[in-house]
C-alpha cells in the first residue's frame, strides 16, 4: 500500500469519527414488537371507526376501513397494486374493500381521516402523557429512524414516507411507527419471495410453525380450496406434514424468512445507532403498556408477534 492511499484510509476514518457499535438484528425486531401496536391502533379503535363511518364507510368491523385506510398512500391506485402492496390478503378480498372504498370517498379524505381517528385514539389511551417530554423524545428518535429508512423497492414504506409530517409529536411518533412497520412489511415481502412463498403459502407455512390458528389466518379471505391447494404444495416441498403442521425443513424455512426480514429491517436502527435505539426501546415500554392492556388489539395476530 502507497503512503498516499494510507493516508486516504487514516482521513477517512476521521471523517467518519468514532465508530458506534452496531445494532443486532434481533432489536430490529424487538423494536417492530413495540411499534406495531402503536400503529395497529388505527384498525381497532373507536375512534378511528367513528372516522371511518363519517366518510361512509362500514364500521361493523375492521375491513371496510383496514383497507382504504392502510393503501390511501398510495393514492388512486387500482386494487390490484394494493393486492400486490399487501400481499398475503386473497385478491377477490381486497378488490371488494378497495371498490367499495372508492365509491364513498378518496385517499386524500383517508388519509385526514385516519389522521383524526389516531389524534383522538392516543389522546384516549395516552391521556395526559401525549403532552409529556418523553413522548416527545420517543417522537422525535422514532422520526430520525424513519427517516433514515431506505424506501426503494418497498412501496407502502416510501408512499408513507412521502406523507407530510403531523406536528405534534404524539401524531409524529404514530407515523414514524407506521413508516418503520411498512418498511419492514416491505422487506418481510422480499424475503418471502426469496424462500419462494406465494401469499397463500407465506400464511399456511405461517400457521403451519403455529404462529396463529388457521382460523386467524382464515380471516386474509382464501376459501378452502385455495388453502388446501397451498398446503399441497408446500406438502410436495417437504415443508409440511399431512396434518398441517411444519416439517423441520418447513421450521428452518420459517426462520430464515425472519432472519432475513430482521436483516432487511436493521438499516434504520443502523442509522439512529445503539444507544439511542436502546433509548427509544425504553421510552416505548410506557406506551406499548397502555396500548396492549387497553384490550383494543386481539389476543392472536396473523403477524405472529411474541411467537417468532
Amino acid at each position: 500500500m502507497s503512503e498516499s492511499e494510507s493516508a486516504n484510509q487514516v482521513n477517512g476514518r476521521e471523517r467518519q469519527g468514532p465508530q458506534t457499535p452496531p445494532v443486532e438484528p434481533a432489536r430490529a425486531r424487538r423494536l417492530w414488537h413495540l411499534l406495531e401496536p402503536l400503529h395497529a391502533v388505527l384498525y381497532y379503535a373507536p375512534e378511528v371507526f367513528e372516522e371511518a363511518a363519517r366518510l361512509g364507510l362500514d364500521a361493523a368491523d375492521r375491513w371496510p376501513s383496514y383497507f382504504p385506510f392502510r393503501a390511501a398512500p398510495l393514492g388512486p391506485v387500482v386494487s390490484g397494486a394494493v393486492t400486490s402492496a399487501f400481499y398475503s390478503f386473497a385478491p377477490g378480498m381486497v378488490a371488494r374493500y378497495v371498490d367499495e372504498a372508492r365509491r364513498v370517498t378518496t385517499p386524500a379524505a383517508a388519509l385526514r381521516a385516519r389522521l383524526r381517528g389516531v389524534d383522538r385514539a392516543y389522546r384516549t389511551l395516552l391521556g395526559d402523557r401525549v403532552d409529556s417530554r418523553e413522548l416527545e423524545e420517543a417522537a422525535e428518535l422514532a422520526r430520525r429512524a424513519a427517516q433514515a429508512a431506505d424506501t426503494a423497492g418497498r412501496p407502502l414504506a416510501a408512499a408513507n414516507a412521502a406523507l407530510e409530517w403531523p406536528v405534534e409529536p404524539h401524531l409524529q411518533l404514530w407515523q414514524a411507527a407506521t413508516i418503520l412497520r411498512e418498511h419492514r412489511g416491505d422487506g418481510h415481502l422480499a424475503a418471502l419471495m426469496i424462500a419462494g412463498l406465494d401469499p397463500a403459502e407465506a400464511l399456511v407455512s405461517f400457521a403451519a410453525i403455529g404462529a396463529a390458528s388457521v382460523e386467524r389466518f382464515e380471516s386474509r379471505g382464501w376459501s378452502a380450496g385455495e388453502w388446501a391447494a397451498a398446503r399441497e404444495r408446500l406438502a410436495a416441498r417437504g415443508l409440511v406434514q399431512p396434518d398441517g403442521t411444519a416439517t423441520e425443513a418447513g421450521r428452518d424455512l420459517r426462520r430464515r424468512v425472519e432472519q432475513d426480514t430482521d436483516r432487511l429491517a436493521l438499516g434504520p436502527w443502523q442509522a439512529l445507532g445503539a444507544k439511542d435505539t436502546e433509548r427509544l426501546a425504553d421510552l416505548l415500554g410506557d406506551y406499548w403498556v397502555a396500548v396492549i392492556g387497553s384490550g383494543l388489539l386481539p389476543s392472536e395476530s396473523t403477524l405472529g408477534i411474541g411467537k417468532v
